[in-house]
């Protein structure tokens, strides 16, 4: 796990995203409308990657802010997480583990994120994917409308240092600044 600091890196970075958001569409998934995503990882301060033998897996945007995820009090949020297509829940599972480590070194003691929750592929695809978080350690706080503006489903993780982690996942994530306008986001 790495910040993504050239400008190559942040284009992969987009072109994973908008691989993912053609997927969602073929899938018949929702996919985020309200916001350009992959310019969000080229104009993000710290967007970070996922990567194996060279190879991008997966990219979020962490965030450090008091006011994010609909929480109350610091955290880390982690802002637009996408995933290469057809990759198997290892992946989510390893940014889980990271998210909570992360966060734990950051002092910091919880990880939120949002997870889209209007769904229009039909009863059911998104209560999976919420069982497969939750069995992976998060918790469901709810939903609500989202930092884009659609409907969410307001996820939080517990911080916990993991020691052993440095042998399956290399951090060279900077510690995210806080948000702009720290505090004026729900």
């Amino acid at each position: 796990m790495r910040t993504l600091r050239t400008d190559a890196e942040r284009e992969e970075a987009a072109a994973l995203v908008q691989d993912r958001q053609r997927w969602l569409t073929l899938q018949g998934l929702p996919v985020p409308a309200r916001s350009d995503i992959p310019a969000q990882f080229r104009a993000a301060a710290m967007p970070a990657g996922l990567f194996e033998d060279g190879r991008l897996l997966a990219c979020v945007i962490p965030e450090r802010d008091p006011g994010l995820g609909g929480g109350k009090g610091s955290c880390l949020f982690l802002g637009c997480v996408h995933t290469l297509p057809d990759q198997p829940d290892d992946i989510t599972r390893l940014i889980t583990l990271w998210a909570s480590d992360f966060a734990a070194r950051q002092g910091l003691p919880v990880v939120r994120a949002e997870v889209q929750a209007r769904d229009t592929s039909g009863p059911g695809r998104i209560a999976v994917l919420l069982h497969r978080l939750t069995d992976m350690g998060w918790d469901i706080r709810g939903f609500d409308t989202g930092r884009e503006g659609e409907r969410v489903a307001r996820l939080e993780l517990a911080a916990e240092r993991r020691a052993g982690l440095s042998a399956l996942i290399d951090c060279r994530v900077h510690a995210p600044a806080s948000a702009p306008g720290e505090g004026s986001r729900s």
